[in-house]
């Protein structure tokens, strides 16, 4: 049970990696929302197989607020925004794919090494999702580096997050009420950016970042 333990858990933790670089790979906002939204699933499917092998039921309730909010109600609200503000077209990247490709492989392999080394004598099954958790949280961060599409940094905010779960649930030991302020400030977050991106909209009528770069320019 120990060795089928520890292949699924890094088998979905390995999925979320794999699926953060599908991330990257995105070029239309549409299809970046849907592997988004796949991403927050198997996060949940994470989470939840967790919940059963460290006996943890609070977890399922972190497993819930990740399927209802993350995989379904943040990526059909992106949608909506992304269809009434007109914007569905490519997205424009400050950095070539293949570029950015390697770059990721070099930071996840940079978080393996570190966090395999830091963690030397903590649990195995920990340390590895940990190592894990650290390369969702770079690309995510990545992703919002590289693109200037102020949708699809949200989508890497809300990817690098996904992380930070992963590496609390990983870790054992988070207190639930932890777990669910963190998934409030995060939806709490995502409406105030929600507003932001209407308001940035009507006011440069784009929601390219090169725009309010333009903007800012100007005014010096």
């Amino acid at each position: 049970m120990h060795s089928l333990a520890f292949d699924i858990s890094h088998t979905l933790a390995g999925g979320l990696v794999l699926i953060s670089f599908m991330m990257l790979y995105q070029d239309r906002l549409y299809s970046l929302l849907n592997v988004f939204a796949a991403h927050a699933l198997l996060l949940a499917l994470s989470v939840a197989w967790q919940a059963y092998i460290q006996d943890a039921p609070h977890l399922y309730v972190t497993a819930a607020i990740a399927l209802v909010f993350k995989a379904i109600i943040i990526p059909v609200a992106l949608h909506r925004i992304v269809k009434q503000l007109g914007i569905h077209r490519d997205i424009e990247s400050a950095v070539g794919i293949g570029s950015t490709m390697l770059a990721g492989m070099g930071l996840v392999a940079l978080s393996m090494v570190l966090m395999l080394r830091v963690t030397a004598e903590a649990d195995p099954l920990a340390r590895e999702d940990i190592a894990f958790a650290l390369s969702v949280v770079l690309l995510g961060l990545m992703v919002m580096v590289t693109r200037r599409n102020a949708v699809s940094q949200v989508v890497g905010f809300m990817s690098l997050e996904n992380g930070l779960v992963l590496a609390a649930t990983g870790a054992k030991g988070m207190p639930l009420v932890v777990e669910i302020s963190v998934a409030f400030s995060i939806l709490i977050a995502f409406i105030v950016i929600g507003i932001f991106l209407f308001r940035i909209r009507e006011r440069f009528d784009s929601v390219d970042i090169s725009a309010l770069d333009d903007y800012r320019d100007g005014r010096r």
